[in-house]
């Protein structure tokens, strides 16, 4: 079973930077896919970015330009360089494993995110 948590969220100034980090506790980590997905409050739980087991990437349209997603198989770790953050951006950061870039079937149970608070 994967299991996956996530740390790097913090309070930081519009325009500023935050590197979140998805360590995940699995021997098959280089095989998965691994993507970042946020929540703001009373919002619904939205895709940031996803990257594949060779590291092919895909991102939200709010995220292009701004976030970097990458991951470091040897330390069976996936980060999220966030860069010239918004207001808008504040939401619980979560990631979670799949099978395939495709699948909408998360591999392992939600986690506690991390917050991320941008302020104005």
């Amino acid at each position: 079973q994967v299991r996956l948590v996530e740390s790097g969220g913090g309070l930081v100034q519009a325009g500023g930077s935050l590197r979140l980090s998805c360590a995940a506790s699995t021997s098959t980590f280089s095989n998965l896919v691994i993507g970042w997905y946020r929540q703001a409050p009373g919002s619904q739980r939205e895709l940031v970015a996803r990257i594949s087991s060779s590291g092919s990437t895909v991102y939200a349209g709010s995220a292009k330009g701004r976030f970097t997603i990458s991951r470091d198989n040897p330390k069976n770790t996936v980060f999220l360089q966030m860069t010239n953050l918004f207001p808008e951006d504040t939401a619980v950061y979560y990631c979670n494993a799949y099978g395939s870039m495709m699948s909408r079937i998360p591999l392992a149970s939600w986690g506690q995110g991390t917050q991320v608070t941008v302020s104005s």
